[in-house]
C-alpha cells in the first residue's frame, strides 16, 4: 500500500480511491502502481462464488438426470445376480444389500421433489462369523456401483484429540474414492468394517471417563450417520487453522457397518430363555450342530441385543436394517473353492497354465482344504492360504523347466505335505493346454 499518497487509482474500476486505511487498497504494487480496491475485490469474490454455485448446480442436475439410467442398471435382482457370481450362499444377506442400495438410489431421486414426505436413510448393520463373506460382498458390490464406495476399518478410529485416525477419515476416504468430487462424495456409500470392535467394554453400564476407541468413537460417528457437515484436511495433514479443508454433507451418504460381533449369540440365547414362558418359544435347538445353533440365534438379533453388546442406543436407531450372515459349512467352502468367477482353484489353474502346466485337484483334496479352513475357524478367508502352503514347493520347482506337465494335488498334499503327482504331457496335450490357457485369458 502507498506510503505517501492519500489517493490512488484502482487498476480495475479506474476510480480515484481515497486511502484512509490499508483495507481501502488491499492490493498495491509500488513498483508498477498496480492496485485493486476493496470494492473490486468484493465483486470479484462474489463473481467467483456465484460461478462455483452455478457450476455445482449444473453438476448436481447432471447427476440427478443420470439417476434414471443408474436405477435401471442397479435393480435389486440385477445386483443380486452379480453378487451370485462371486459369493456362495448368503442369499438373504445379498437380497437385503441389493434392496438397500437400490432404495439409496431411489431416495436420492425422491429427495429432489421437495415434497412433504422425507425419506430417511436405510443404513445397514451386517453381522456374521469371521470369513463368511461380509467384506468380500461389499468389495464386489463396490465394483458394480456407479457411485463412490469406500471401506474404512472402524477399529482404527479414535475420538478427536487422541492418537489415531479421527472419524472424519471415513468420509475423507470416500472423497478420494470419488476422485475429489464433492457432489459424488455426498451420494456415496461408506462401509465401516470391524464395527463391533468399537463397542463399549462396559456394555449397558455408562462410563464417565474418556474411553477412546469405544463409546466416544460411537458418539463421534453418530453425527455422521444422522447427517452433518464433516470437515477434513488433505490426506496426511493434521487439523490446524491455516490448513485448507474440504466440507462434505453426509445427509445422503449411505452407511453400512459390519463385524463378527463375537458372543452376541449368547446374548440372544439369554434373552430367549427369559422370554420362553411369555412367548411360548424354546431356545433349545434340536440340531446338535453348533453352527446350526449359531445361525438360528444370529437371525433373531434385536436392537436390545446390540445394546447389551455395547452399541449405544443412538447408533442403533440410525442403523434400522439388521443383516445377518450364516456360517459356511464344508459344502459351502467347497463351492467357494471352485464355483465363483474368481474362485481360488480357477486362479491357480490360470497361473500354472502360463508355464504350460495343467493343474488338477482331486475332490478329496478340495474337501481336505475345506476341513482345514473350518478347523482354523477363519472361514473362506483362509482357503487361498491353505492352497498356497500346499503348492509352494511345486510352484517354486516346476518353472525351472519348460516341459508341459500335469500336476495333480491329492488329499495327502493338503493333509500330510506330500508331493503332488506330476505327469509329462505329449504334444497333443500341450496344444490342448495352450488352448485352455488362451480360454482362461479370454
Amino acid at each position: 500500500m502507498p506510503q505517501n499518497d492519500l489517493h490512488h487509482v484502482c487498476s480495475f474500476c479506474k476510480r480515484d480511491i481515497k486511502i484512509t486505511s490499508q483495507y481501502d487498497l488491499p492490493i498495491f504494487d509500488p513498483q508498477t502502481g498496480f492496485a485493486i480496491c476493496k470494492n473490486c475485490i468484493k465483486e470479484i469474490y462474489q463473481l467467483i462464488a456465484e460461478n462455483e454455485e452455478e457450476t455445482a448446480k449444473i453438476v448436481r442436475r447432471k447427476f440427478i438426470n443420470n439417476l434414471d439410467s443408474v436405477l435401471d442398471k442397479n435393480r435389486p435382482h440385477i445386483i443380486k445376480k452379480y453378487l451370485d457370481e462371486y459369493i456362495i450362499n448368503q442369499d438373504r444377506a445379498k437380497k437385503i444389500l441389493s434392496v438397500a442400495v437400490y432404495n439409496h438410489y431411489k431416495r436420492m431421486k425422491c429427495m429432489e421433489g421437495h415434497d412433504d414426505v422425507e425419506i430417511e436413510k436405510s443404513n445397514v448393520i451386517m453381522m456374521g462369523p469371521s470369513g463368511c463373506g461380509k467384506t468380500a460382498m461389499l468389495s464386489h458390490l463396490a465394483k458394480l456401483l456407479d457411485i463412490p464406495f469406500a471401506v474404512t476399518d472402524a477399529s482404527s478410529l479414535t475420538e478427536a484429540g487422541f492418537v489415531g485416525a479421527d472419524v472424519e477419515v471415513a468420509v475423507r476416504n470416500l472423497y478420494y474414492a470419488a476422485d475429489k468430487n464433492v457432489e459424488k462424495t455426498e451420494h456415496g456409500i461408506i462401509y465401516l468394517d470391524e464395527f463391533d470392535k468399537i463397542a463399549r467394554k462396559s456394555g449397558e453400564n455408562n462410563s464417565i471417563t474418556a474411553d477412546p476407541g469405544h463409546e466416544g468413537v460411537q458418539q463421534a460417528l453418530l453425527k455422521m450417520l444422522e447427517g452433518s457437515v464433516v470437515e477434513f484436511t488433505a490426506r496426511g495433514q493434521r487439523k490446524h487453522p491455516e490448513a485448507p479443508t474440504t466440507k462434505i454433507d453426509t445427509t445422503n451418504i449411505l452407511f453400512i457397518v459390519g463385524g463378527a460381533f463375537v458372543g452376541i449369540e449368547k446374548i440372544v440365547e439369554r434373552r430367549l430363555k427369559k422370554n420362553t414362558a411369555a412367548i411360548g418359544f424354546g431356545v433349545d435347538v434340536k440340531d446338535n450342530n453348533k453352527d446350526t445353533k449359531y445361525d438360528e440365534l444370529i437371525r433373531q438379533v434385536r436392537p436390545e441385543d446390540l445394546m447389551k453388546f455395547g452399541i449405544i442406543p443412538e447408533i442403533i436407531g440410525r442403523l434400522p436394517i439388521i443383516c445377518t450372515l450364516e456360517t459356511l459349512d464344508e459344502n459351502a467352502l467347497l463351492r467357494i473353492l471352485t464355483e465363483p468367477k474368481n474362485a481360488p482353484v480357477k486362479q491357480y489353474k490360470k497361473l500354472m497354465a502360463v508355464d504350460n502346466i495343467e493343474l488338477e485337484f482331486t475332490d478329496e483334496a478340495l474337501r481336505a482344504v475345506s476341513r482345514k479352513a473350518i478347523e482354523r475357524k477363519t472361514g473362506a478367508r483362509s482357503l487361498k492360504g491353505i492352497l498356497e502352503d500346499a503348492m509352494l514347493d511345486t510352484m517354486y520347482e516346476l518353472p525351472k523347466s519348460k516341459k508341459p506337465r500335469k500336476v495333480i494335488i491329492t488329499q495327502e498334499c493338503i493333509e500330510k505335505d506330500a508331493e503332488p503327482e506330476i505327469q509329462i504331457l505329449d504334444n497333443t496335450e500341450t496344444d490342448e493346454l495352450k488352448e485352455a490357457a488362451s480360454n482362461f485369458a479370454g
